[in-house]
């Protein structure tokens, strides 16, 4: 088993909390770590239709059939949310700490059903998919970013050397026929699935729902309820702007990102080989590396404020990152080889932030400084201290 660096932080909540929530996307390995720390507890999941049968008509039968001195994994328990209403009657009756262990990779409807019956009794914590650093500890990270970026991040790749090519065809196949047809009601799937492609078309871009809603002949009404729908199934994210003093006039749309490349090259259909010259491949790495910082946030059960920056007159800083009172600026290019451009937004940047500080006399945020994040090798000679490889990311989060 590879080693999720989430472990830490489950076990926390569970010393805690009678009921520990792990959602994220399917196939992250939700199940397979729940059942690792958890060793002792039932597994039972709602997949099986007979379970899922038992957990809807009779949740208090169900519930007492397989009680047990340790707990209860329940897996994938979005098909069952008013079993929830009887979990918190038992919870609050018995009290035991980490007796509930449930997970699920529906993130809309496991919220809305959390909140409404298990607030301040569950332990929430969001697991995605392998990260650089997860697989670098077990010495399994591609040596080449074109590999990292077409194989992706989830964890059968690694583990079972399942092919990425099989592995994303049956994903999204699975994600579109299971998931969205039983969960969302979306109603025309054709459509979904064009609205999809023309998503990851346009990752690293702003949002338009005006070209999207005409490209797929919906609504823009329909276009935000769909990004909605992936960005609760784990498939995009949406990165906000960064709002503040600096600067007047910003940019106030946000921008589409997926969580995993792999998925990501799958729907383009780009293969390994067309990586290196490919048009969108600024873009493909821009959103493997903020989907990193997403996740080491995750992995230590912290909410990710992460964000971009562009003003009006086209001024940018691809990922800003805010913890606390210390801001993290980063720019992301894609070339292996360092050049004086890498820099440009990033030292106008820090003019601007500089300006800013000495004319307002701010002291609410202290800014970090910043950094380039680009795809060559950690094994390069570093012409700049704040260059940094896409290998060693994990140098932006040291203080």
């Amino acid at each position: 088993m590879i080693s999720r660096h989430a472990t830490n932080d489950i076990m926390q909540g569970a010393q805690y909390f009678p009921v520990v929530a792990i959602l994220g996307p399917r196939q992250s390995g939700k199940t397979t770590l729940a059942q690792a720390i958890f060793s002792n507890h039932i597994y039972l999941s709602l997949e099986d239709l007979d379970l899922r049968s038992a957990a809807i008509n009779d949740p208090r039968t169900f519930l007492i059939t397989h009680r047990n001195d340790h707990g209860i994994i329940i897996d994938e328990f979005q098909y069952a949310p008013d079993l929830l209403s009887y979990i918190k009657t038992t919870v609050d009756h018995d009290q035991i700490p980490g007796y509930f262990i449930l997970t699920g990779s529906q993130n809309f409807l496991m919220n809305q059903a959390i909140s409404q019956s298990l607030a301040g009794r569950v332990s929430l914590h969001t697991l995605l998919p392998l990260s650089i650093a997860e697989l670098t500890d077990s010495k399994m990270l591609p040596q080449e970013i074109e590999t990292m970026l077409f194989q992706g991040s989830y964890p059968a790749l690694y583990a079972k050397k399942v092919p990425a090519q099989l592995l994303y065809k049956n994903y999204f196949q699975t994600y579109v026929e299971r998931d969205v047809r039983a969960l969302t009601q979306v109603g025309d799937l054709t459509t979904f699935r064009t609205f999809v492609m023309l998503c990851a078309a346009r990752v690293g871009q702003l949002v338009n729902l005006a070209s999207l809603g005409s490209e797929c002949g919906i609504s823009d009404t329909t276009v935000k309820r769909w990004l909605t729908i992936l960005e609760a199934s784990y498939i995009i994210f949406q990165l906000r702007p960064y709002h503040t003093n600096i600067g007047k006039r910003l940019v106030k749309s946000p921008k589409i990102f997926f969580y995993d490349t792999g998925l990501l090259c799958s729907l383009l259909g780009i293969e390994e080989k067309d990586l290196a010259h490919h048009p969108n491949r600024g873009n493909i790495f821009e959103s493997f590396i903020i989907s990193e910082c997403i996740k080491r946030f995750y992995n230590q059960g912290k909410n990710p404020q992460i964000y971009f920056w562009r003003d009006k007159t086209g001024h940018e800083i691809d990922c800003i990152i805010q913890q606390g009172q210390r801001l993290t600026a980063l720019e992301i290019k894609s070339a292996r080889t360092a050049n004086q451009r890498f820099f440009e937004g990033i030292e106008y940047w820090d003019k601007l932030t500089q300006a800013n500080s000495e004319q307002n006399q701010s002291k609410d945020i202290l800014k970090s400084e910043s950094f380039v994040v680009f795809a060559g090798s950690s094994k390069q000679p570093r012409v700049r201290p704040h260059l940094i490889s896409w290998q060693s990311l994990e140098e932006i989060f040291r203080d």
